[in-house]
């Protein structure tokens, strides 16, 4: 596990990113944590300096959207997800464990939030 920095380091609707190998970005949105590989699966973007709704995230170079809790794109011109990481906070600190290659990814094409603008 990775430690990222203190809860009340990472208020609501701001991200961190950490220089993981590939790169690495926690969010809290609306409270709740969600930790996704930071390049866009469309181009080399950092997702960390997009904007955050909800539970989505837009990349800020062609505004294709992520859904923080599978990595699932929601809309073109993303097509291929963005892997997923555990997110855990013990003793006041988020901490993230990295999926292998093969964990945390959701399968491709668009989907959307179950509750636009809510972070289930």
């Amino acid at each position: 596990m990775i430690a990222v920095c203190r809860l009340e380091d990472l208020p609501a609707g701001e991200s961190v990113r950490l220089g993981t190998a590939p790169p690495v970005a926690v969010f809290n949105a609306d409270g709740e944590l969600f930790a996704i590989d930071d390049t866009c699966s469309h181009q080399d973007a950092s997702l960390s300096e997009g904007w955050l709704e909800g539970c989505l995230i837009e990349c800020p170079l062609h505004a294709a959207s992520f859904d923080l809790r599978t990595g699932r794109p929601t809309c073109l011109p993303a097509r291929r997800p963005v892997r997923t990481h555990q997110v855990y906070v013990e003793d006041g600190v988020i901490h993230v464990r990295l999926a292998t290659a093969e964990e945390g990814v959701a399968g491709e094409g668009p989907a959307a939030c179950a509750e636009e603008g809510s972070a289930a």
